[in-house]
C-alpha cells in the first residue's frame, strides 16, 4: 500500500502490465486506476485515465483481452477518470454515466486555466502538471445516462450503476457486479479507503454534501460486497469493508452533528474548527482529508460564505485595502515584524502568518518578514505531523518561497 499520495498516483508510471486481480477483471494502475470487466461478449471499461495516460492504458489491456470493448463508463466526472476517454471510444462503445455528468464536465472544462493553476502549487512540485495540462482531450460523448440506478448485461455479466452524489463529483457512480458481490466505488472515499474523507479539497471544487456522502456510502454498505475497488486499491472481505465504511460514515455524522450543534448554539466558525475533533472510537487517518477543512465545508454547505462577523463581508473591498494605513500608524513596518517574531517565539504561527502577511504585502521580499514567515510555516509542518497531503504541499511551497535567496 502507498503511504503517500504523491507515491499513489505515481504507482501507473512507465511501461507495465495490467493487473489480474480475478473474476475476469484487470487493472491499469495510473493517477487514478482504470478497470477492465471482461466478458465472451466484450468488454467494460470502468474509467479512461487522463488523455497523456491512454497509449499506456490500451496497450496494458489489449495484452489482456482482444475481445471487443462494449461499454465505457466513469466513477467520477474529474480529468483522471475522463480524459483518455476519445483513444477508447469507437462506433459499437456505449458510454454511460450519471445525468450529471455533463453539468460536472462543463464547469471542469470552463474553469480549466483556474484549477490547473491551482493544481500546480500543490502537485507541481513531483508531476509536470503544467505540461499535462496544456490541451483539452475530447468530452466524453454519452450514449445512454440515468439518473438513480441502471443495468445491463454483457456476455452473461450483469452490471449494475448506482448514483453516488456524495462522492468527490455529484455524478459520481459505483459500479455493482451483483453475482461477484463487486463494488467499484471510485474516489466516493477519496484516494485512501478509511480515511478522513474530503468534503473541500484546497485544489478548489465544489463543496461535497456531508449528507449526501453519508448516504452515498450507505448505498454501497447495503450492497454488502466482498471486494472493493476504490480509485487506486483493492479491498476483500465483507466485514472488513463494511466496518471501515461504517467508521467512516459514522466519523462523518458525528463531525456534521457537532458542527451544527455549535452553529445553534451561537458558537462562530474558528471556534468550532479548533474545538471539534472526533472521539478516539472514531479517529481516522487525515491524509487527505482533514477534519476542521470538514467543518468549514459543512458550515459553508449549510450558512454559506456572510458569516455575520462584519459589515464588510458584504462588500468588495477586502481588509488587505488598510494595510497600508496599519504600517503608516505603527511606524513602519519594523514593529509588525517584530511582533510577528513574538508570536512565533510564543508558538503561534497564525498570528503571525497574519502580521506577515499584511508587511509582506507593503514591502515585497523584506528579508526580515521573510525569515519571521519562514519559521511560522516551519512550526506548522511540524504541528501536524506531515500527515495531510495537500496541507504538507502547500505549507513547502510556501517554505520554499518565504526563504531569503542567501539562505537558499
Amino acid at each position: 500500500m502507498a503511504q503517500s499520495l504523491d507515491e499513489l498516483v505515481k504507482r501507473g508510471e512507465g511501461g507495465q502490465d495490467a493487473v489480474d486481480v480475478g473474476d475476469g477483471i484487470f487493472l491499469s494502475r495510473g493517477i487514478a486506476n482504470c478497470y477492465l470487466v471482461t466478458t465472451p461478449d466484450g468488454d467494460v471499461m470502468i474509467n479512461t485515465g487522463t488523455d497523456f495516460e491512454a497509449g499506456e492504458i490500451k496497450a496494458r489491456f489489449g495484452r489482456v483481452s482482444t475481445g471487443p470493448l462494449r461499454m465505457i463508463t466513469f466513477t467520477q466526472g474529474h480529468p483522471d477518470h475522463v480524459g483518455g476517454w476519445s483513444s477508447f471510444t469507437g462506433p459499437d462503445v456505449r458510454t454511460i454515466a450519471q445525468a450529471g455528468h455533463g453539468d460536472v464536465r462543463e464547469y471542469w472544462r470552463h474553469l480549466h486555466p483556474f484549477y490547473v493553476r491551482r493544481i500546480m502549487r500543490l502537485w507541481g512540485a513531483f508531476m509536470d502538471v503544467g505540461s499535462a495540462a496544456e490541451t483539452l482531450p475530447p468530452e466524453p460523448v454519452l450514449t445512454d445516462s440515468f439518473i438513480d440506478s441502471h443495468a445491463v448485461e454483457i456476455g452473461g455479466r450483469r452490471v449494475e450503476f448506482y448514483a453516488t452524489p456524495g462522492g468527490e463529483t455529484t455524478d459520481a457512480l459505483a459500479v455493482w457486479l451483483p453475482e461477484q458481490r463487486i463494488a467499484f466505488i471510485g474516489n466516493l472515499m477519496g484516494p485512501f479507503f478509511g480515511h478522513v474523507p474530503n468534503l473541500y479539497t484546497l485544489r478548489g471544487d465544489k463543496i461535497r454534501s456531508a449528507m449526501a456522502f453519508v448516504h452515498s456510502v450507505d448505498r454501497v454498505i447495503d450492497l454488502a460486497p466482498d471486494t472493493l475497488f476504490n480509485g487506486h486499491d483493492v479491498f476483500r472481505g465483507a466485514e472488513e469493508i463494511r466496518a471501515t465504511m461504517t467508521k467512516v460514515r459514522d466519523a462523518t455524522s458525528y463531525l456534521r452533528d457537532r458542527t451544527i450543534d455549535g452553529m445553534n448554539a451561537g458558537a462562530d466558525l474558528w471556534t468550532l474548527m479548533r474545538d471539534v475533533t472526533l472521539p478516539p472510537e472514531l479517529a481516522l487517518p487525515q491524509v487527505h482529508g482533514k477534519v476542521p477543512w470538514i467543518i468549514r465545508a459543512i458550515w459553508e454547505e449549510h450558512a454559506g460564505w456572510f458569516r455575520f462577523e462584519s459589515t464588510t463581508e458584504l462588500y468588495d473591498v477586502p481588509a488587505s485595502s488598510v494595510w497600508p494605513d496599519v504600517v503608516d500608524l505603527v511606524g513602519g513596518t519594523a514593529p509588525l515584524v517584530e511582533r510577528a517574531a513574538a508570536h512565533t517565539e510564543a508558538g503561534r504561527p497564525l498570528q503571525a502568518l497574519h502580521l506577515t502577511d499584511l508587511v509582506l504585502a507593503h514591502s515585497p521580499g523584506d528579508p526580515d518578514a521573510t525569515r519571521v514567515k519562514h519559521a511560522a510555516l516551519e512550526q506548522l509542518l511540524r504541528a501536524g505531523g506531515r500527515e495531510n497531503h495537500s496541507e504538507v504541499q502547500w505549507l513547502e511551497q510556501e517554505i520554499n518561497g518565504a526563504t531569503p535567496e542567501q539562505d537558499r
